[in-house]
């Protein structure tokens, strides 16, 4: 089978996701047995001036939505902002059922279609192959890593199995 666009990248965010969904799980009950104020974990960061835990999953969701952006369908509108695990969850939820609503026909053939957003407050076109290969899944991949990051440093016991979730039969 040839590589499509659909199968270069909802496959592996779905996969990614669910990695996220459970490495979020065990990363709560670690925060709640330890007595952990919420607002403090999902507002860590590695850095001054990098994004905290619940803009990574922010960061990620929306890089996800890429492909239903290269289908040309509209993308969950969600909040700005995750303010407890539970929402955090739920914005994972919500985008790996959008992605699972996504068929292949919807992006594949796709490749020199435009897609357009705001980025910094600034309209960007793109092709559509560009788009989803060298901007939305570099930077899915980028989220997901540092939301995980910054779980490990605060000691959860997750691993590469965790980060990686459930792989496609």
């Amino acid at each position: 089978m040839a590589i499509t666009m659909y199968h270069a990248s909802v496959p592996t965010f779905l996969q990614l996701l669910g990695g996220l969904k459970g490495v979020l799980d065990k990363a709560q009950k670690h925060a709640t047995e330890k007595k952990w104020d919420e607002a403090t974990v999902l507002n860590w960061r590695l850095y001054p001036d990098m994004f905290t835990l619940a803009r990574q999953v922010r960061q990620a969701s929306e890089h996800a939505f890429g492909a239903g952006r290269v289908a040309g369908v509209e993308v969950p509108q969600l909040p700005a902002i995750d303010n407890s695990w539970a929402e955090m969850q739920s914005r994972i939820d919500k985008t790996i059922d959008f992605l699972k609503g996504l068929r292949p026909d919807q992006l594949d053939g796709k490749e020199d279609s435009q897609v357009t957003l705001t980025q910094g407050g600034q309209q960007r076109n793109f092709r559509a192959q560009v788009y989803l290969y060298h901007l939305a899944m570099p930077n899915f991949y980028f989220h997901v890593t540092t939301a995980y990051n910054i779980l490990r440093q605060l000691g959860i016991e997750i691993g590469k199995r965790d980060f990686m979730g459930q792989m496609p039969l």
